[in-house]
């Protein structure tokens, strides 16, 4: 049976966008039918991050208002046999989306034999956000370790918890897991961020991963691959832990402890 998951935030610019994209990829590397869907309706950012933008002919306005079908708008990902991106449009508006249009297009994807259906959400509450929330039954919050992206999130997982299609009919609550994203511990260790227990005691729902600070997530974006793809980099490496977990493998934390440099280190000039 096809899982639902929106991947999503309260506070743009936290890094959800190259979350789906590394997660969706690491579930086809895995060998998932996974598809992809970016609701972020005017701006479309997934394709870039995906490498496929200049191969975008019809979106998921178009599939929605019965212009296209699905086969026409889905992509096929370059490097993973059972990935597929459907993007968002760049010159519609948002209120373009419909309830029955959405679930008519997610239907129409179980129909065809996905596993796995990621909606990246845009950032917020609005119209967007909310439709790509409501036929979830999972939800990934992808938060930085700072009080106002956290409390943001605080505020999405209310709207999960009330205007979901589950929330709505009274059915069992949608699956919720926190992503925390550009931890650095040293930041942690001089009191310049949050620490993960910091903010899962706010948030209160399970951590399935923790995504190092990196370099290496600009350079995958400006590059049109997902990060996971960077083999022997932490992001990666974090990014893989990330869909083990999702699929119920015991994998401990990583990425979350500081080690001062000794005197020799900080002589020559360690961080």
């Amino acid at each position: 049976m096809a899982r639902i998951i929106v991947v999503t935030s309260g506070k743009g610019g936290v890094g959800k966008t190259t979350s789906s994209a590394s997660f969706s990829t690491g579930l086809a590397m895995r060998g998932f039918k996974t598809a992809v869907i970016d609701f972020d309706v005017g701006l479309r950012n997934l394709d870039l991050i995906m490498g496929c933008e200049r191969r975008v002919v019809y979106d998921l306005i178009n599939v929605v208002n019965k212009e296209a079908t699905l086969t026409q708008a889905l992509i096929k990902d370059k490097h993973c046999e059972n990935l597929f991106i459907l993007p968002a449009s760049q010159t519609r508006d948002k209120d373009a989306l419909t309830e029955d249009g959405v679930e008519r297009v997610l239907n129409d994807l179980v129909q065809m034999g996905f596993d796995y259906i990621i909606c990246d959400s845009p950032a917020g509450i609005e119209h967007g956000a909310l439709m790509a929330l409501t036929f979830a039954d999972e939800a990934v919050i992808v938060t930085n370790p700072e009080v106002s992206s956290v409390r943001d999130s605080d505020r999405i997982l209310g709207i999960l918890q009330a205007k979901s299609r589950r929330a709505q009919s009274g059915g069992e609550p949608v699956k919720e897991h926190l992503l925390i994203t550009r931890y650095s511990p040293r930041r942690v260790e001089n009191d310049e961020m949050l620490s993960y227990e910091d903010v899962q005691e706010i948030l209160r729902i399970p951590l399935i991963g923790i995504i190092p600070e990196s370099e290496a997530v600009l350079h995958a974006s400006n590059q049109g691959n997902p990060a996971i793809h960077f083999k022997d980099t932490d992001v990666a490496q974090a990014y893989q832990d990330v869909v083990g977990r999702f699929l119920g493998e015991e994998i401990p934390l990583r990425y979350t402890s500081y080690e001062k440099p000794g005197f020799l280190q900080r002589l020559f000039g360690a961080k």
